[in-house]
């Protein structure tokens, strides 16, 4: 897991990136203990599986830490099918999309904890889904990440109750 380094841990950057870590949390606590088969199982009329939200949210975190770098997302470079984002292909594994996790939020930690402003700005793509030349803060973006986090959350605790029977509270 990475360290949260600020000054002051209570301050709004270290507020922000701590509630960021508890919805990682959360996320990577539902898939404990399970094997690689329950992981990817889906056992509600979703689509989605445990295995797959976690490698879904751990390439969310890279798409707008490079967005914000403003440098091109070299996991997404040869991705053919939208929906290998939410399956692990190719020998992946829990283990594996954790680590890389723990990469890219090592990663992200360091760029929030660099910029001395998190109301600086960076261009969001072009995309269907974002205004024409948009730009967002690096406040923006972890309230974000927050929120993405926090969904998913929601739904890897549903499936991991309908796979065993485990209740995240309780």
């Amino acid at each position: 897991m990475a360290q949260i380094s600020t000054e002051v841990l209570g301050d709004e950057r270290g507020t922000l990136l701590a509630f960021v870590e508890s919805q990682r949390a959360a996320l990577r606590e539902t898939a404990a203990g399970l094997t690689e088969e329950q992981a990817a199982s889906r056992p509600s009329a979703s689509e989605l599986s445990l295995s797959g939200l976690l490698k879904h949210v751990a390439e969310t975190e890279l798409a707008w830490l490079r967005m914000a770098q403003q440098r091109p997302n070299e996991r997404m470079e040869g991705r053919t099918a939208w929906q290998d984002g939410f399956r692990l292909t190719d020998g992946e594994t829990i283990p594996g999309v954790l680590a890389f996790w723990e990469d890219v939020t090592a990663e992200l930690t360091a760029l929030v904890n660099s910029r001395p402003d998190l109301d600086e700005t960076f261009p969001l793509p072009e995309a269907p889904w974002f205004p024409k030349d948009a730009k967002v803060s690096m406040r923006w973006l972890l309230l974000h990440l927050v929120e993405e986090f926090a969904r998913h959350a929601g739904h890897a605790d549903i499936l991991r109750e309908s796979i065993d029977g485990t209740k995240a509270m309780g």
